[in-house]
């Protein structure tokens, strides 16, 4: 057992971690978690965990029980002495507030950083982060994969020809860059404002659109606010088809509906969050093949820059 490398699934996404284990070919760890009459979680690692290279699997998508869960099945690892603890979190909660960018609000994207390090994680394994700079607020080491070639794969496997990226908003401009490059496409860019949370408003197409199929890609979709405002603005502007890749479909609210009525021909999106709800514009790729490699180069202590190309 010891020196073995386990999965743990986490409860907030079995699904996912169940793939990523047949992935590396190998059973998932066991792990019981129930809840106590009052609610409050309660954990017990099923297995002997002493020397264990421990992955736990665990997005901590709301509600907030699921990183509160991802910190229990740490400190649980760890108190069951296994050798090392790495959460592998694929969608990584409040990371949109990364910044002071007003007066009296929390940074909850470093808050949630400390907490994972202080519950006893050794190093993290994160994709797509809503913004790089996060990597920053870890004091463990932290791997930072891109979900970009499963979706470039898909969409050069659809053949789309006269294709122009575009990038919903400036902090989109990085990535949508990188997936031009690779699919050898144009690159427009969506001028937006946002007055408030979840309210988007679009002012301005920087690029050449008209008489172009569209690629718009971005790192997660809430409220749909953003895209589908977008994807109103391109069809205004000329645009033939639209289609709209992300990594994390968090889907909240109105989404779905907003989707549904949109001009948009294909939303493109990965599992790092479980999708619940139906929508038949949407098409759900696996990154369960990437984490694993990225899981099993850890545990060999290899590199994994590789991994890393967005």
């Amino acid at each position: 057992m010891a020196g073995s490398c386990k999965v743990f699934p986490g409860g907030a996404h079995p699904k996912l971690a169940k793939e990523i284990a047949r992935s590396m070919g190998i059973s998932l760890g066991a792990v019981d978690i129930r809840r106590f009459a009052d609610g409050e979680v309660f954990v017990k690692i099923g297995e002997n965990a002493r020397g264990v290279d421990a992955f736990v699997v665990q997005p901590t998508f709301a509600p907030a029980e699921n990183l509160l869960t991802l910190l229990i099945m740490i400190d649980a690892l760890k108190r069951a002495s296994a050798r090392r603890v790495t959460a592998v979190i694929p969608y990584f909660g409040y990371a949109r507030q990364d910044r002071k960018d007003r007066p009296r609000v929390a940074i909850s994207a470093k808050l949630c950083a400390n907490l994972i390090a202080v519950a006893g994680a050794d190093r993290v394994l994160t994709m797509d982060l809503h913004s790089s700079q996060i990597q920053g607020f870890f004091d463990i080491p932290l791997d930072h994969l891109y979900a970009a070639p499963v979706l470039i794969e898909h969409c050069v496997n659809r053949g789309i020809q006269d294709l122009v990226v575009v990038a919903p908003d400036i902090g989109s401009v990085k990535m949508a860059r990188a997936y031009a490059k690779r699919l050898d496409a144009g690159l427009a860019i969506i001028d937006k404002r946002r007055p408030e949370p979840n309210v988007a408003e679009v002012y301005h197409v920087i690029g050449e659109v008209e008489g172009k199929n569209v690629f718009i890609v971005d790192d997660l979709i809430d409220t749909a606010g953003t895209i589908v405002a977008a994807a109103k603005r391109l069809k205004a502007d000329g645009a033939r088809d639209i289609y709209v890749a992300c990594t994390h479909p968090v889907l909240s609210g109105p989404a779905i509906d907003r989707l549904n009525e949109s001009d948009i021909k294909e939303v493109i999106v990965t599992d790092t969050i479980p999708l619940t709800a139906k929508c038949d514009k949407i098409r759900v790729l696996s990154v369960a093949g990437l984490l694993g490699e990225a899981i099993q180069r850890i545990h060999r202590e290899e590199s994994v820059s590789s991994l890393f190309v967005d």
